[in-house]
Protein backbone atom coordinates (compact mmCIF):
# COMPACT_ATOMS: atom_id res chain seq x y z
CA UNK A 1 0.00 0.00 0.00
CA UNK A 2 2.98 2.19 -0.40
CA UNK A 3 4.06 4.64 2.62
CA UNK A 4 3.94 8.01 3.77
CA UNK A 5 7.33 9.81 3.60
CA UNK A 6 7.11 10.44 7.34
CA UNK A 7 7.18 6.65 7.55
CA UNK A 8 9.81 6.33 5.61
CA UNK A 9 12.28 7.94 7.01
CA UNK A 10 11.00 6.77 10.20
CA UNK A 11 11.85 3.27 9.23
CA UNK A 12 15.32 4.15 6.93
CA UNK A 13 16.09 5.70 10.68
CA UNK A 14 15.24 2.21 12.59
CA UNK A 15 17.28 0.17 9.75
CA UNK A 16 20.48 2.49 9.93
CA UNK A 17 20.56 2.35 13.71
CA UNK A 18 20.09 -1.46 13.80
CA UNK A 19 23.87 -1.73 13.87
CA UNK A 20 26.63 0.54 14.01
CA UNK A 21 26.79 4.37 12.84
CA UNK A 22 29.98 5.35 11.91
CA UNK A 23 30.83 8.59 13.51
CA UNK A 24 32.80 10.98 11.36
CA UNK A 25 33.00 13.83 13.52
CA UNK A 26 36.26 13.02 15.66
CA UNK A 27 38.66 13.12 12.27
CA UNK A 28 36.99 16.32 11.07
CA UNK A 29 39.17 18.42 12.82
CA UNK A 30 42.06 16.64 11.31
CA UNK A 31 40.53 17.28 7.80
CA UNK A 32 40.43 20.66 8.18
CA UNK A 33 43.92 21.56 8.97
CA UNK A 34 44.66 19.16 5.60
CA UNK A 35 46.25 21.54 2.48
CA UNK A 36 43.06 22.14 0.40
CA UNK A 37 40.76 21.70 2.67
CA UNK A 38 37.36 23.40 1.36
CA UNK A 39 36.63 26.17 3.54
CA UNK A 40 33.79 26.03 6.29
CA UNK A 41 32.72 23.64 8.24
CA UNK A 42 34.06 20.00 6.56
CA UNK A 43 31.39 17.50 4.67
CA UNK A 44 32.43 14.50 4.00
CA UNK A 45 31.01 13.18 1.10
CA UNK A 46 29.75 10.01 -0.27
CA UNK A 47 27.67 8.77 -3.32
CA UNK A 48 25.34 5.79 -4.17
CA UNK A 49 25.02 4.46 -7.71
CA UNK A 50 21.68 1.94 -8.00
CA UNK A 51 24.09 0.00 -10.76
CA UNK A 52 24.07 0.05 -14.57
CA UNK A 53 26.24 -1.79 -17.34
CA UNK A 54 29.77 -0.11 -17.43
CA UNK A 55 29.36 1.92 -14.59
CA UNK A 56 32.85 2.68 -12.97
CA UNK A 57 32.10 6.11 -11.93
CA UNK A 58 33.37 6.12 -8.16
CA UNK A 59 36.81 5.13 -9.18
CA UNK A 60 36.79 8.43 -11.23
CA UNK A 61 35.03 10.42 -9.03
CA UNK A 62 36.24 9.88 -5.71
CA UNK A 63 39.54 10.85 -5.99
CA UNK A 64 39.00 13.73 -8.76
CA UNK A 65 36.16 15.32 -6.04
CA UNK A 66 39.12 14.53 -3.20
CA UNK A 67 42.07 16.00 -5.05
CA UNK A 68 39.48 19.18 -5.38
CA UNK A 69 39.63 19.46 -1.54
CA UNK A 70 36.67 17.72 -0.76
CA UNK A 71 36.89 14.34 1.64
CA UNK A 72 35.24 10.97 0.32
CA UNK A 73 34.35 8.32 2.96
CA UNK A 74 32.74 5.79 0.72
CA UNK A 75 31.56 2.05 2.11
CA UNK A 76 30.55 -0.34 -1.13
CA UNK A 77 29.44 -3.34 -2.39
CA UNK A 78 30.23 -6.00 -4.68
CA UNK A 79 28.17 -6.85 -7.85
CA UNK A 80 25.76 -9.59 -9.07
CA UNK A 81 23.83 -10.50 -12.10
CA UNK A 82 24.78 -7.88 -15.21
CA UNK A 83 25.87 -4.98 -12.53
CA UNK A 84 29.29 -4.75 -11.64
CA UNK A 85 30.59 -3.86 -7.96
CA UNK A 86 33.05 -1.05 -7.32
CA UNK A 87 34.90 -3.85 -4.84
CA UNK A 88 35.78 -6.02 -7.26
CA UNK A 89 36.92 -3.80 -10.33
CA UNK A 90 39.20 -2.06 -7.89
CA UNK A 91 40.27 -5.38 -6.30
CA UNK A 92 41.39 -5.96 -9.71
CA UNK A 93 44.16 -4.36 -8.94
CA UNK A 94 47.20 -6.04 -7.44
CA UNK A 95 47.19 -5.79 -4.16
CA UNK A 96 44.31 -3.53 -2.97
CA UNK A 97 42.71 -3.77 0.16
CA UNK A 98 39.11 -3.57 0.55
CA UNK A 99 38.47 -4.91 3.55
CA UNK A 100 39.20 -2.14 6.32
CA UNK A 101 38.57 -1.75 9.97
CA UNK A 102 36.80 1.21 11.18
CA UNK A 103 40.02 2.51 12.32
CA UNK A 104 41.71 2.32 9.29
CA UNK A 105 38.55 3.48 7.65
CA UNK A 106 39.58 6.98 9.81
CA UNK A 107 42.84 6.72 9.73
CA UNK A 108 43.11 7.07 5.60
CA UNK A 109 39.96 9.21 5.67
CA UNK A 110 41.86 11.67 8.03
CA UNK A 111 45.50 11.33 6.22
CA UNK A 112 44.34 11.34 2.33
CA UNK A 113 40.96 12.73 2.53
CA UNK A 114 39.73 9.43 0.64
CA UNK A 115 39.11 6.10 2.05
CA UNK A 116 36.85 2.90 -0.13
CA UNK A 117 35.82 0.23 2.16
CA UNK A 118 33.34 -3.02 2.14
CA UNK A 119 30.46 -2.72 4.08
CA UNK A 120 30.83 -4.18 7.49
CA UNK A 121 28.49 -6.64 8.68
CA UNK A 122 27.33 -4.83 11.73
CA UNK A 123 26.20 -1.65 9.17
CA UNK A 124 22.04 -1.44 9.05
CA UNK A 125 22.21 -4.98 9.45
CA UNK A 126 18.41 -4.85 9.89
CA UNK A 127 18.31 -4.25 5.91
CA UNK A 128 19.55 -7.59 5.29
CA UNK A 129 16.88 -9.10 7.37
CA UNK A 130 14.60 -7.47 5.56
CA UNK A 131 16.31 -7.67 2.03
CA UNK A 132 15.59 -11.44 2.63
CA UNK A 133 11.75 -10.89 3.33
CA UNK A 134 11.47 -8.84 1.05
CA UNK A 135 12.84 -11.36 -1.43
CA UNK A 136 10.00 -14.18 -0.73
CA UNK A 137 7.27 -11.76 -0.36
CA UNK A 138 7.39 -10.08 -3.85
CA UNK A 139 8.04 -6.84 -2.39
CA UNK A 140 11.79 -6.23 -3.98
CA UNK A 141 10.25 -3.23 -5.94
CA UNK A 142 8.40 -1.70 -3.07
CA UNK A 143 9.34 1.87 -3.93
CA UNK A 144 9.74 2.98 -0.58
CA UNK A 145 11.56 -0.22 1.14
CA UNK A 146 14.43 0.04 -2.18
CA UNK A 147 14.66 4.24 -0.85
CA UNK A 148 15.12 2.69 2.59
CA UNK A 149 17.45 -0.02 1.61
CA UNK A 150 19.58 2.26 -0.14
CA UNK A 151 20.09 5.41 2.84
CA UNK A 152 19.95 3.84 5.80
CA UNK A 153 23.37 2.36 4.41
CA UNK A 154 24.36 5.55 3.34
CA UNK A 155 23.38 7.46 6.77
CA UNK A 156 25.11 4.38 8.95
CA UNK A 157 28.22 5.23 6.95
CA UNK A 158 28.61 8.58 7.83
CA UNK A 159 28.75 10.89 5.43
CA UNK A 160 27.20 14.38 5.28
CA UNK A 161 26.70 14.83 1.53
CA UNK A 162 25.74 11.90 -0.86
CA UNK A 163 24.89 12.10 -4.54
CA UNK A 164 22.51 9.63 -5.74
CA UNK A 165 23.26 8.54 -9.23
CA UNK A 166 20.07 7.03 -10.62
CA UNK A 167 20.33 4.95 -13.52
CA UNK A 168 17.19 4.31 -15.83
CA UNK A 169 16.34 2.08 -18.84
CA UNK A 170 16.77 -1.20 -20.48
CA UNK A 171 20.36 -1.82 -18.29
CA UNK A 172 18.99 -0.66 -15.01
CA UNK A 173 16.86 -1.89 -12.07
CA UNK A 174 14.85 1.40 -12.71
CA UNK A 175 13.21 0.92 -16.76
CA UNK A 176 10.83 4.42 -16.72
CA UNK A 177 11.80 7.69 -15.96
CA UNK A 178 9.09 7.90 -14.14
CA UNK A 179 10.41 5.11 -11.67
CA UNK A 180 13.40 6.68 -11.44
CA UNK A 181 11.85 9.86 -10.55
CA UNK A 182 9.98 8.70 -7.56
CA UNK A 183 13.12 6.61 -6.49
CA UNK A 184 15.64 9.52 -6.75
CA UNK A 185 12.66 11.96 -4.88
CA UNK A 186 11.97 9.71 -1.99
CA UNK A 187 15.62 8.64 -1.36
CA UNK A 188 16.52 12.85 -1.56
CA UNK A 189 13.42 13.40 0.29
CA UNK A 190 14.74 11.17 3.36
CA UNK A 191 18.58 12.13 3.70
CA UNK A 192 16.90 15.83 3.70
CA UNK A 193 14.56 14.69 6.67
CA UNK A 194 17.08 13.44 8.71
CA UNK A 195 19.62 16.08 7.89
CA UNK A 196 22.08 15.41 5.01
CA UNK A 197 22.31 17.38 2.22
CA UNK A 198 21.34 15.58 -0.90
CA UNK A 199 21.43 15.50 -5.03
CA UNK A 200 20.24 12.78 -7.68
CA UNK A 201 21.39 12.59 -11.04
CA UNK A 202 19.65 10.52 -13.12
CA UNK A 203 21.14 9.23 -16.36
CA UNK A 204 20.71 6.74 -18.95
CA UNK A 205 21.31 3.45 -19.10
CA UNK A 206 20.07 1.95 -22.58
CA UNK A 207 23.30 1.76 -23.67
CA UNK A 208 26.19 0.57 -21.47
CA UNK A 209 28.34 3.41 -19.78
CA UNK A 210 31.63 4.78 -21.21
CA UNK A 211 33.43 1.92 -23.70
CA UNK A 212 34.31 -0.90 -21.10
CA UNK A 213 31.99 -3.49 -19.37
CA UNK A 214 34.13 -5.82 -16.78
CA UNK A 215 36.52 -5.08 -14.28
CA UNK A 216 40.22 -4.49 -14.93
CA UNK A 217 38.69 -3.01 -18.57
CA UNK A 218 36.88 -0.91 -16.60
CA UNK A 219 39.51 0.45 -14.26
CA UNK A 220 41.71 1.52 -17.17
CA UNK A 221 39.27 3.35 -18.51
CA UNK A 222 38.87 5.19 -14.83
CA UNK A 223 42.22 5.80 -14.50
CA UNK A 224 42.01 7.33 -18.43
CA UNK A 225 39.20 9.52 -17.14
CA UNK A 226 41.59 10.98 -15.13
CA UNK A 227 45.01 11.54 -16.92
CA UNK A 228 46.17 15.19 -18.40
CA UNK A 229 45.95 15.87 -21.89
CA UNK A 230 42.67 14.03 -22.14
CA UNK A 231 41.46 12.98 -25.92
CA UNK A 232 38.09 11.01 -27.08
CA UNK A 233 36.48 10.02 -30.37
CA UNK A 234 37.22 9.47 -33.86
CA UNK A 235 40.61 11.53 -34.06
CA UNK A 236 41.66 9.81 -31.04
CA UNK A 237 41.79 6.09 -33.75
CA UNK A 238 40.89 2.52 -32.43
CA UNK A 239 42.06 1.12 -30.11
CA UNK A 240 42.52 4.63 -29.31
CA UNK A 241 45.28 7.15 -27.74
CA UNK A 242 44.42 8.85 -25.32
CA UNK A 243 45.79 11.43 -22.73
CA UNK A 244 49.65 11.19 -22.57
CA UNK A 245 51.25 8.27 -23.87
CA UNK A 246 53.41 6.49 -21.71
CA UNK A 247 55.93 3.90 -23.54
CA UNK A 248 55.41 1.27 -21.02
CA UNK A 249 51.29 1.66 -21.09
CA UNK A 250 50.24 -1.88 -22.68
CA UNK A 251 47.07 -3.30 -24.49
CA UNK A 252 44.22 -2.63 -24.10
CA UNK A 253 44.34 0.52 -24.69
CA UNK A 254 41.31 2.35 -25.64
CA UNK A 255 39.58 5.62 -25.70
CA UNK A 256 37.47 6.68 -22.88
CA UNK A 257 33.81 7.11 -23.51
CA UNK A 258 32.21 10.65 -24.03
CA UNK A 259 29.11 10.09 -21.96
CA UNK A 260 31.60 8.34 -19.03
CA UNK A 261 34.05 11.59 -18.73
CA UNK A 262 30.56 13.92 -18.80
CA UNK A 263 28.79 11.37 -16.22
CA UNK A 264 31.61 11.58 -13.89
CA UNK A 265 31.63 15.58 -14.25
CA UNK A 266 28.16 15.90 -13.47
CA UNK A 267 27.91 13.56 -10.65
CA UNK A 268 31.26 15.40 -8.97
CA UNK A 269 29.59 18.39 -9.61
CA UNK A 270 27.04 17.53 -7.91
CA UNK A 271 29.35 16.70 -4.68
CA UNK A 272 31.00 20.41 -5.03
CA UNK A 273 27.78 21.93 -5.37
CA UNK A 274 26.47 20.02 -2.29
CA UNK A 275 29.24 21.12 -0.15
CA UNK A 276 29.73 24.61 -1.22
CA UNK A 277 32.74 24.83 -3.07
CA UNK A 278 31.16 25.53 -6.42
CA UNK A 279 28.13 28.13 -6.55
CA UNK A 280 27.15 27.10 -9.53
CA UNK A 281 27.77 23.86 -12.16
CA UNK A 282 29.83 25.46 -14.58
CA UNK A 283 32.01 27.09 -11.57
CA UNK A 284 32.38 23.44 -9.93
CA UNK A 285 33.48 22.09 -13.80
CA UNK A 286 36.34 24.64 -14.30
CA UNK A 287 37.46 23.48 -10.93
CA UNK A 288 37.39 19.97 -11.85
CA UNK A 289 38.61 20.07 -14.77
CA UNK A 290 41.81 22.42 -13.27
CA UNK A 291 42.06 19.20 -11.38
CA UNK A 292 42.38 16.67 -14.41
CA UNK A 293 44.32 19.11 -15.95
CA UNK A 294 47.42 19.76 -13.21
CA UNK A 295 47.92 16.04 -12.50
CA UNK A 296 46.16 16.18 -9.00
CA UNK A 297 43.26 13.88 -9.91
CA UNK A 298 45.74 11.14 -10.80
CA UNK A 299 48.48 11.99 -8.22
CA UNK A 300 45.40 11.13 -5.86
CA UNK A 301 44.24 8.06 -7.39
CA UNK A 302 48.02 7.32 -7.27
CA UNK A 303 47.63 7.96 -3.51
CA UNK A 304 44.54 6.27 -2.69
CA UNK A 305 45.41 2.89 -4.39
CA UNK A 306 48.70 2.99 -2.49
CA UNK A 307 47.23 3.71 0.91
CA UNK A 308 45.22 0.58 0.37
CA UNK A 309 48.04 -1.60 -0.51
CA UNK A 310 47.11 -1.50 -4.44
CA UNK A 311 49.94 -1.91 -6.70
CA UNK A 312 50.14 2.40 -7.77
CA UNK A 313 52.15 1.46 -10.85
CA UNK A 314 49.17 0.12 -12.66
CA UNK A 315 48.99 3.57 -13.05
CA UNK A 316 51.67 3.87 -16.07
CA UNK A 317 51.43 0.16 -17.04
CA UNK A 318 48.18 -1.25 -17.45
CA UNK A 319 49.80 -4.82 -17.84
CA UNK A 320 50.13 -5.43 -14.79
CA UNK A 321 46.11 -6.16 -14.41
CA UNK A 322 44.85 -9.36 -14.84
CA UNK A 323 45.26 -9.52 -18.41
CA UNK A 324 43.00 -12.23 -20.35
CA UNK A 325 44.44 -15.31 -22.51
CA UNK A 326 42.09 -14.77 -25.65
CA UNK A 327 40.70 -11.68 -27.29
CA UNK A 328 39.02 -11.20 -30.76
CA UNK A 329 36.91 -8.17 -32.33
CA UNK A 330 33.62 -8.60 -33.51
CA UNK A 331 32.93 -7.19 -37.07
CA UNK A 332 30.18 -4.95 -38.01
CA UNK A 333 28.05 -7.13 -40.18
CA UNK A 334 26.59 -4.94 -42.59
CA UNK A 335 26.93 -0.79 -43.00
CA UNK A 336 24.96 1.78 -41.43
CA UNK A 337 24.24 3.66 -38.27
CA UNK A 338 24.16 2.37 -35.01
CA UNK A 339 20.52 2.61 -33.92
CA UNK A 340 20.15 0.74 -30.30
CA UNK A 341 22.60 -1.16 -28.47
CA UNK A 342 21.20 -2.90 -25.34
CA UNK A 343 23.26 -2.58 -22.25
CA UNK A 344 21.10 -5.87 -20.75
CA UNK A 345 22.93 -7.48 -23.47
CA UNK A 346 26.22 -6.93 -22.95
CA UNK A 347 25.94 -6.42 -19.18
CA UNK A 348 24.64 -10.04 -19.27
CA UNK A 349 27.27 -11.61 -22.01
CA UNK A 350 30.10 -9.89 -19.81
CA UNK A 351 28.76 -12.12 -16.81
CA UNK A 352 28.71 -15.25 -18.81
CA UNK A 353 32.63 -14.68 -19.74
CA UNK A 354 33.31 -14.53 -16.09
CA UNK A 355 33.57 -10.50 -15.29
CA UNK A 356 30.00 -10.64 -13.16
CA UNK A 357 28.23 -13.09 -10.83
CA UNK A 358 25.15 -15.41 -11.63
CA UNK A 359 24.35 -16.16 -7.98
CA UNK A 360 26.31 -14.94 -4.94
CA UNK A 361 29.55 -16.61 -4.04
CA UNK A 362 30.64 -16.82 -7.28
CA UNK A 363 34.25 -15.95 -8.40
CA UNK A 364 34.41 -13.04 -10.84
CA UNK A 365 37.47 -13.13 -13.61
CA UNK A 366 38.78 -9.94 -13.34
CA UNK A 367 40.26 -9.78 -16.91
CA UNK A 368 37.39 -11.26 -19.14
CA UNK A 369 34.77 -8.19 -20.27
CA UNK A 370 34.20 -6.60 -23.39
CA UNK A 371 35.17 -3.33 -24.97
CA UNK A 372 33.20 -1.14 -27.30
CA UNK A 373 34.18 0.83 -29.79
CA UNK A 374 30.62 1.73 -31.52
CA UNK A 375 28.32 3.09 -29.76
CA UNK A 376 24.70 4.70 -30.60
CA UNK A 377 24.48 6.95 -33.00
CA UNK A 378 27.86 6.05 -34.75
CA UNK A 379 28.73 5.36 -38.43
CA UNK A 380 29.49 2.29 -38.90
CA UNK A 381 31.21 -0.17 -42.07
CA UNK A 382 30.97 -3.67 -42.94
CA UNK A 383 33.47 -6.08 -41.17
CA UNK A 384 35.04 -2.44 -38.89
CA UNK A 385 35.42 -3.67 -35.32
CA UNK A 386 32.14 -2.76 -33.11
CA UNK A 387 33.85 -4.76 -29.87
CA UNK A 388 36.33 -6.70 -28.95
CA UNK A 389 35.98 -9.58 -26.66
CA UNK A 390 38.55 -10.66 -23.93
CA UNK A 391 38.24 -13.98 -22.33
CA UNK A 392 39.81 -16.75 -20.80
CA UNK A 393 37.55 -19.63 -22.13
CA UNK A 394 37.30 -20.26 -25.59
CA UNK A 395 33.92 -22.01 -25.25
CA UNK A 396 32.86 -18.65 -23.66
CA UNK A 397 34.08 -16.44 -25.77
CA UNK A 398 32.38 -18.02 -28.99
CA UNK A 399 28.86 -18.64 -27.17
CA UNK A 400 28.82 -14.82 -27.19
CA UNK A 401 29.65 -13.78 -30.46
CA UNK A 402 25.80 -13.98 -31.56
CA UNK A 403 24.90 -12.84 -28.50
CA UNK A 404 26.66 -9.40 -28.62
CA UNK A 405 25.55 -9.11 -32.14
CA UNK A 406 21.93 -8.99 -31.21
CA UNK A 407 22.87 -6.37 -28.87
CA UNK A 408 23.02 -4.10 -31.88
CA UNK A 409 20.17 -2.57 -34.09
CA UNK A 410 21.08 -0.50 -36.99
CA UNK A 411 19.47 2.50 -39.39
CA UNK A 412 20.08 3.09 -42.69
CA UNK A 413 19.91 6.53 -41.85
CA UNK A 414 22.06 9.01 -39.04
CA UNK A 415 20.66 8.36 -35.49
CA UNK A 416 21.57 10.24 -32.48
CA UNK A 417 22.58 8.96 -29.31
CA UNK A 418 20.20 9.13 -26.22
CA UNK A 419 20.48 12.30 -23.77
CA UNK A 420 22.69 11.02 -21.19
CA UNK A 421 21.65 12.85 -18.42
CA UNK A 422 17.91 13.13 -17.74
CA UNK A 423 17.36 15.26 -14.75
CA UNK A 424 18.64 16.64 -11.72
CA UNK A 425 17.17 16.50 -8.20
CA UNK A 426 18.32 18.68 -5.67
Amino acid sequence: RGMSSSETVALTLAMAHSGTLLDLSDIKPALAGRAGATPGPILIADKHSTGGVGDKTTISVAPLVAACGVPVGKMSGRGLGHTGGTLDKLESIPGFNSQLSVEQFKHNLREIGIVLAGQTHDLAPADGRLYALRDVTATVASMPLIAASVMSKKIAAGADAIVLDVKVGRGAFMQTDDDAVALAQAMVGIGRGVGRRVSAVIADMSQPLGRSVGNALEVIEAIEALRPAYRAGPEAGIPGAIGVITPNIAVPYFAVGEDYRAHCLVVAAQILLLVGMAHDAEVANKILLEAIESGRALAKFREWIGAQGGDTRVVDDYSLLPQACLSEDLPAPRDGYVLGLDALAVGNSAMRLGAGRQKKGDQVEAAAGIVLHKKIGDRVSRNEPLLTIYANDESKLAEERQALLAAFTWSDDPTVAPAHIHRIIQ
